[in-house]
Order: C-alpha cells, then structure tokens, then sequence
C-alpha cells in the first residue's frame, strides 16, 4: 500500500466529501468522518490495515467552490502538517453556472481560468510538505456529455488532470468509475440529483481511491 505507517491523510473538499460530519468533533474522532467515501475509506483502513494507524482527517465544507476552499486551506489543511492530502473540488463551480447563482448575475462564478490558477496555488502550499497529493476528478452521475453541466465537468475535470500530470501527482479518475457504473444502471441507484452521492455511490468513490493507493482487499 503506498500510504506509509503511523501517517495523517486530510480528505478537502465540498459537501461529496463533507457529507454530514460533525464540524465540532475532534479530527479523526467520533462523528468526525460524515457518512460518506471518506468514512468508508477511515473503515476499510482501520480493518485491514490496523498496525498502520492512519490518521484520516475529514476537511469537505459543503457548498464550497475552490476559492471557498483556497480560503481556508491554511487552517483546515496545512495546519495539521499532513503526509498525504486527496482533494475533491471543482463540482461546485460548475454547478453555480447552472444554479439559481446564474440568474442573480453574480459576479464570483469561478472560470476554467481562476479554477487553474487558485488550484495550482494550493498545490503549490502543499507539495513541499505532504509525501503526496492525490487529486481526485470533479465527477456527474450522468453518461450525456452533450448535457451542458456534464460538459463543463468534463472540462474542469481536464484541468486537475492536467495539474496531477504537471505537478507529479496521483491522478484519482472518480469519473471513469461512475461512468463504467452508468453503462449498466441507472443512476437513481447511486443519487437523487446527478451530484450527490448515497451510500451505494459513495463505495464507487471510496473504490476508486483506495485502488489508487494500492490498497489489498484481500489482506484478511
């Protein structure tokens, strides 16, 4: 597995990683997990992987954009000095181009541009420190890339693949998993509304990142 012993994993985010954790709980305590991939991943490490002692802090805000999250990127994940970061971000940014944020005519919609520029950004507060950061694709529960939102995913998706390729990071394609999904089954099994994810959806995302990590599920 590449994580090593005795190591802290910060998990930033919006509300797909977030997904109703306990902001007032101690980080890596009780409650602190949410019910989402970042709870599944802490469980599948702690059971297989007992005598490495993870440490897996859970960072997801929900709502955030990049620039919400670039705000407190200091506090929520450099300050806890961690070995490996995973970010998930870039959904919402889309999605405020689609939302009821687009017709108040709002002038903090994030482009492709800033969304290049502020990741990059945090990357570069970041590399120097962690062992590694893992990048994870912005993702959509649906198989249209005609569909506009799909489309503009898919675009935003591009840039962080490209900042994994040209920082030397690892590349997570969340995207990939759930579009293999969709080929099958319809997408009401994994979420109500094309973004958020169930519990069923979530294994797709914890999945995915843990066979990144080179994670052995057949360790027991």
């Amino acid at each position: 597995m590449l994580l090593e012993k005795n190591s802290t994993i910060v998990f930033a985010g919006d509300s797909v990683t977030d997904c109703g954790r306990t902001y007032e709980a101690e980080p890596a305590g009780w409650g602190s997990f949410g019910d989402g991939y970042v709870s599944l991943i802490n469980a599948a490490l702690v059971a297989l992987y007992p005598e490495y002692r993870i440490k897996v802090i859970n960072k997801g805000v929900n709502g955030d954009d990049i620039l919400k999250l670039a705000a407190r990127w200091q506090k929520d994940v450099v300050a806890f000095q961690p070995d490996y970061v995973s970010i998930l971000i870039g959904v919402n940014d889309v999605w405020r181009h689609f939302d009821d944020a687009a017709f108040q005519h709002r002038a903090d919609l994030v482009d492709e541009q800033l969304y290049q520029t502020t990741y990059q950004k945090l990357i570069d507060q970041t590399k120097a420190q962690a062992k590694q950061i893992f990048i994870m694709s912005p993702f959509m529960f649906d198989l249209n890339l005609q569909d506009p939102m799909r489309a503009l995913v898919q675009r935003y998706a591009a840039i962080a693949r490209e900042l994994a390729t040209k920082n030397d990071l690892i590349y997570i394609d969340i995207q990939a998993a759930v579009d293999h999904f969709l080929q099958s089954t319809s997408s009401y099994i994994v979420t109500a509304d094309r973004v958020h994810p169930n519990l069923k959806g979530h294994m797709l995302v914890a999945n995915k990142w843990l066979n990144a990590i080179d994670y052995d599920w057949r360790r027991c």
